[in-house]
């Protein structure tokens, strides 16, 4: 992979890492404010009221996801090093980012809040973007 598609996918990368970050800062009312703004972006209603329960909830999630990250940024890692032979990991991975997309983009739209397709779609397009321009998964000829 050329070093353009490596930078590629290490901006993607630390871009989700910054993002699971504010959503685990959720989880506290001293670190909350910048998840509260992107609810605010991403809905039609008030600003979130978030109860003990939900910054539980809200902390779990960003440590999922930062734990998600720290997975991809391994794999990533793996399957550069491998070549063609890493062909595995990054359909793994790309299957994985197609599920997510489809469930979360499903959901925020069943439950008000369809405005976070919007940066549902950015993190799924930046990823595919540096599958196809890198030709990570591409045939070989």
């Amino acid at each position: 992979m050329s070093p353009f598609w490596q930078a590629w996918f290490q901006f993607w990368l630390v871009s989700m890492v910054l993002f699971a970050l504010v959503v685990a800062g959720g989880a506290l009312p001293a670190t909350d404010a910048p998840l509260r703004i992107g609810v605010a972006l991403t809905s039609m209603g008030p600003p979130a009221d978030l109860t003990p329960a939900g910054r539980f909830m809200i902390g779990i999630l960003g440590g999922v996801f930062l734990g998600w990250m720290v997975m991809f940024g391994l794999v990533m890692r793996q399957a550069i090093a491998m070549g063609r032979a890493g062909q595995p990991l990054w359909r793994a991975a790309t299957i994985g980012m197609l599920a997510w997309y489809a469930l979360d983009s499903a959901l925020s739209v069943a439950t008000g809040f369809g405005l976070n397709l919007v940066p549902n779609t950015l993190a799924l397009g930046m990823f595919l973007v540096g599958i196809a321009g890198s030709k990570v998964l591409a045939r070989d000829a």
